[in-house]
């Protein structure tokens, strides 16, 4: 069956960074679009970050990680990662991948991210 799991965060200083990892099985992984999303306290969750399938994938951001965030995938480990430099007190949150395009929606048990000084 299918499978997200997320890893890599942690509670880091204004300024900092931290690279995500999400492993998934259960799928051709190399032929899915995957993303990042984040759900702080109290808000919805939010879409983060986009890259599309294949070897040269193709990436969006959110207009407020742009050039702070950088999404990339390694077909070959069937994992997805999130490098997140620059951080925010605001970009504490839990974050989830999510494969796109399955029947059914996928998540994984998400990754705690803490900015704070």
């Amino acid at each position: 069956q299918v499978q997200l799991v997320e890893s890599g965060g942690g509670l880091v200083q204004p300024g900092g960074s931290l690279r995500l990892s999400c492993a998934a099985s259960g799928f051709s992984f190399s032929s899915y679009a995957m993303r990042w999303y984040r759900q702080a306290p109290g808000k919805e969750r939010e879409l983060v970050a986009t890259i599309t399938s294949g070897r040269g994938g193709v990436t969006y951001y959110v207009d407020s990680v742009k050039d702070r965030f950088t999404i990339s995938r390694d077909n070959a480990k069937n994992t997805v990662y999130l490098q997140m430099n620059s951080l925010k007190p605001e970009d504490t949150a839990v974050y989830y991948c999510k494969v796109l395009g399955l029947p059914n929606d996928y998540w994984g048990q998400g990754t705690q991210v803490t900015v704070s000084s």
